[in-house]
């Protein structure tokens, strides 16, 4: 963190710096320019503008937090058109594993407008309190409306973890929470363990590229904050017996906002394949661009989608948007079937989620045999021709 410091003596009253600055945090106090703290971001380009150096950021050290002060866990619970997102229910399958370990409550935070009966959903997939604003500035997914609440709610509460879905919304949101609380934050971790008797969290997430994963701990900070790809946690059964306690908070409009939202166009969007119940997925080993053909009639045969690993999208075989792993979609069909995927790790952490996978690949050590439900060792493109034989053969 840091402060906006002017010096008096050395500023000349050139107005440099007032032009430049983008929050007009900026203004001429006599003959000399001072800073209005709750406007400037630190972004640094007054700096650059004065001529003078009569400008500088005075750098502060983080507060190291008392991790026994900290109890409980929370989950971000995003929704959008009046729907909650389904990773507010896979936090809160992980959340309630966490929290039962720590002996501490499992709470949801719900922000938006016409809430209905959200509460009810959030506690029958784990939650013992729900705290929510209802409110119509919050009807748009704006992050800085969300953050001011938020950040009220975080000035009177304690929690010890903070769980958000690596959504565009939860990727833009966390990062605001975790400086302002001036703590850490782990993106598009894919698996969360915690210590029972210290309560740090160990979070894991793929580094360098896919070729390792490395886990992460914030062990002087609290809360632990984490963001987490959609379709990597396994949500609760919802149980609607359940019980627990809603707290309303006033919507906080207290703060300068840089952006509004004029209006905002929803498209109608075709079935993604992270929403696809079955996927038949290429890797590497499918040989060449005309046997996706193969992928693709496989898929339309039994009502799924394609899908493919990285190498295939980085040599045109295939688009982005079929693209499954840590760098593509996350995925938790109830059949995967991978032809040629040797199963690198960026790849086995978007599928993590997937009910039942048959793999077939020729290398009978290939890493994706490691959580195949069912293996078949060969060619993958004479297995698909002999597969999709058969199940033409029988619907006719």
């Amino acid at each position: 963190m840091a402060d906006l410091k002017i010096n008096e003596s050395k500023c000349t009253g050139c107005k440099n710096c007032i032009k430049t600055c983008p929050t007009e945090a900026l203004y001429m106090n006599g003959n000399v320019a001072s800073v209005e703290e709750e406007k400037c971001i630190l972004c640094g380009m007054c700096l650059d503008s004065c001529p003078y150096e009569a400008i500088s950021a005075e750098k502060k050290k983080c507060k190291i937090t008392e991790p026994g002060d900290y109890s409980g866990v929370w989950v971000f619970a995003e929704q959008q058109a009046g729907k909650v997102h389904p990773v507010s229910f896979e936090l809160l399958g992980k959340g309630r594993e966490l929290a039962d370990k720590r002996n501490s409550q499992l709470t949801a935070v719900l922000l938006g407008y016409k809430l209905d009966n959200h509460h009810k959903e959030l506690i029958a997939h784990g939650a013992d309190r729900v705290i929510f604003c209802d409110n119509v500035q919050l009807q748009k997914l704006h992050d800085e409306y969300y953050f001011n609440t938020m950040d009220q709610i975080l000035q009177k509460e304690t929690p010890e973890i903070f769980l958000y879905g690596a959504t565009a919304f939860g990727r833009s949101l966390a990062p605001r929470i975790a400086a302002s609380l001036q703590t850490g934050l782990t993106a598009d971790c894919t698996q969360l363990e915690i210590d029972e008797s210290s309560g740090c969290l160990y979070q894991t997430r793929p580094a360098f590229g896919g070729n390792l994963m490395a886990t992460i701990v914030c062990p002087e900070h609290r809360p632990q904050m984490a963001t987490v790809r959609p379709g990597v946690m396994k949500a609760l059964e919802a149980d609607y017996e359940r019980t627990g306690r809603c707290e309303e908070v006033e919507y906080m409009d207290n703060r300068r906002k840089s952006t509004e939202i004029i209006d905002e166009i929803i498209e109608e969007t075709a079935e993604t394949i992270s929403d696809a119940s079955i996927i038949v997925s290429a890797g590497r080993g499918i040989g060449s661009q005309k046997n996706m053909t193969l992928v693709k009639r496989l898929a339309d045969l039994l009502g799924g989608q394609v899908g493919v690993s990285r190498p295939l999208v980085d040599t045109g075989w295939s688009e982005y948007r079929h693209q499954i792993g840590q760098t593509g979609a996350a995925v938790a069909p109830k059949l995967l079937i991978t032809c040629g995927v040797s199963g690198a790790i960026q790849h086995l952490a978007g599928i993590s989620g997937a009910k039942t996978i048959i793999a077939i690949n020729n290398d009978p050590e290939a890493p994706i045999f490691s959580i195949a439900n069912y293996k078949v060792v060969g060619d993958c493109v004479e297995v698909l021709k002999k597969l999709i034989a058969e199940i033409e053969n029988k619907q006719n």
